[in-house]
């Protein structure tokens, strides 16, 4: 079984490869990630903007091969809640050719100077994360991400990549 995942990012690819291991059907399966287009701002900034994004990945990277039984889209962002603030947060799309399922990961909420650099100057959580000072890795994306500085490495962007990943199986899981 070829499953696509509609990124190369090294972080998101273990992530789907280590979660599709817990399930008996899916954990010989090949996990493919391909480049392709979220349709999306490189900096979501709403859920509504991350879930476009995930099921553009997810359909964009199952549509390019007959013999992929899934796609698979994984989309970061932002989204603002009136009594939480800015929160950063993953959305994961799997579609299996029929239907789209969803699953989200944890939210937090993300220092101060990130979030007004990412807000006023519309620059991505990586840029506002190197800029602000709070890591000098230019692509804390591609590593433990932010949450993984946070929580120093209690929880890390695969980490909670795989908790999206998990939600989203569910209804693949139980067939509905």
């Amino acid at each position: 079984m070829k499953i696509a995942v509609g990124s190369t990012n090294p972080c998101k690819l273990e992530a789907v490869r280590e979660t599709l291991n817990l399930y008996p059907g899916f954990a010989k399966a090949e996990i493919i990630g391909q480049e392709v287009q979220s349709g999306v701002s490189d900096q979501p900034s709403s859920i509504d903007e991350m879930v476009w994004g995930a099921m553009n990945r997810a359909g964009n990277a199952r549509g390019l091969c007959q013999e992929y039984a899934l796609g698979i889209g994984l989309e970061s962002g932002f989204h603002y809640f009136p009594l939480a603030g800015y929160m950063e947060l993953s959305v994961c799309a799997i579609y299996d050719g029929n239907q789209y399922h969803f699953g989200f990961s944890p939210a937090f909420k993300c220092p101060e100077a990130v979030q007004k650099l990412m807000v006023q100057e519309k620059i991505t959580l990586n840029d506002a994360c190197y800029r602000s000072g709070l890591t000098s890795n230019l692509e804390i994306g591609k590593s433990e991400g932010i949450i993984g500085i946070l929580t120093k490495n209690r929880k890390t962007r695969k980490d909670y990549t795989k908790d999206a990943v998990i939600m989203a199986m569910i209804p693949v899981e139980n067939k509905f």
